[in-house]
Formats: C-alpha cells, structure tokens, sequence
C-alpha cells in the first residue's frame, strides 16, 4: 500500500501522554513535507502540526503549541507526533498526509491537498 501507515493512538488520561508515529514503506518520507490532521466527532478537519521536506522546519497551530511535538526520524523512515498534557478535546482521529511540495510559509501546508493520506489513528482523552 502507498499510503502512510499511522500508530500509536488509545486510551489516555487527561494530562496524559502519546506518541503517534507515521511510516511508509513504500515512499521516503524525507522526499515530503509530512503533516497531522485530527477530526473530533462532529467537527471538521484541522491541521495540528507538520515538518518541512526542504529545511526540517515545523509548525504547530495553536491548539498544538506548547504541547505537541512533530519530529522526523530518517533513518527509520518515521514522522512522529509527541503529544504531552492532553486534554478531552484533543480526542480525535488523527491523520497523517505527505505532500511532494515546499510550503513557504511552513503552515501554507494546511491548505493544500495532499499527495498521501493514512486511514488514521484514534486518539481518546478521557479519565
């Protein structure tokens, strides 16, 4: 299969940690800007956070700042989402998606579509 591979979702306390990673084994992910969406029940579609392809830089919105961390792993072909002190409303499920192209700025990345999507990790807050 093309498309992302997403892991690490569950069960998790309010104030809780997950780390969610996303692989392919067919593409380098070093070769795409790689991203994170999440959808909570009822709600569309938002950007969390994404790493540039060009220059290794990333962006969160601001749901995400201070609290979650995008990071690329090369060697392990593997963008990971490290997510610290989660709150019920970040309770989702959480999509990785590549795309071949530059964004300049980084965050332009959320407005374009995507060359890959993965079917998603589900991620619950709750106590």
């Amino acid at each position: 299969q093309e498309q992302p591979v997403e892991s690490g979702g569950g069960l998790v306390q309010p104030g809780g940690s997950l780390r969610l990673s996303c692989t392919s084994s067919l593409f380098s992910f070093g070769d795409y800007t790689i991203g994170w969406f999440r959808q909570a029940p009822g709600k569309e579609r938002e950007g969390v956070s994404c790493i540039s392809r060009s220059d290794g830089s990333t962006y969160s919105t601001d749901s995400a700042k201070g609290r979650f961390t995008i990071a690329r792993d090369y060697a392990k072909n593997t963008v990971y989402l490290q997510m610290y002190d989660l709150k019920p409303e970040d309770t989702a499920i959480y999509y990785c998606a590549a795309s071949s192209n530059d964004y300049y700025p980084i965050h332009a990345f959320f407005a374009y579509a995507m060359d890959y999507w993965g079917k998603g990790t589900l991620v619950t807050v709750s106590s």
